[in-house]
């Protein structure tokens, strides 16, 4: 697949997730096997303490991973989530996660992927903060 085509393929599955697009998530990269995604820090992602809640954190990390996943899947079809398990490094407050999925390995009926999320402050200084890995199982395209 042509990498614009890649391109729109996942943006425009993204653009029909209304608590992503409510989060306000951006999509960064698209490659074979790997996805990029941010999501800025606003009222909307945080938990008591004013840092990124961690189902935010989880949130986005599905999100790349999934999306990483879509990648390698057939035409025609999407990926589910099947399970997911999350670490989390560390806290923020302020500027911006990015989370980096990646695609470990592609079946037929199951695809492994991994996602890295990091925390960007004002100043451009990058925090690891969380890091995933997932198990997604191709579905039929139903939009």
């Amino acid at each position: 697949m042509p990498p614009d085509a890649l391109w729109e393929r996942v943006a425009s599955s993204l653009a029909r997730q209304g608590m992503m697009q409510h989060l306000g998530a951006r999509l960064l990269r698209v490659e074979p096997g790997l996805v990029e995604v941010a999501l800025p820090y606003s009222d909307k992602v945080t938990q008591q303490q004013g840092g990124f809640h961690g189902g935010a954190m989880g949130a986005l990390a599905d999100i790349a991973g999934g999306y990483a996943g879509l990648t390698m899947a057939p035409e025609g079809m999407e990926v589910a989530s099947v399970e997911y398990k999350i670490n989390f490094l560390a806290a923020f407050q302020g500027g911006e996660l990015r989370a980096t999925g990646r695609v470990v390995r592609a079946g037929r009926r199951i695809i492994v992927t991994t996602a890295n999320v990091v925390h960007i402050d004002s100043a451009g200084k990058t925090s690891d903060c969380a890091v995933m890995q997932q198990t997604l199982a191709p579905v039929p395209k139903t939009y």
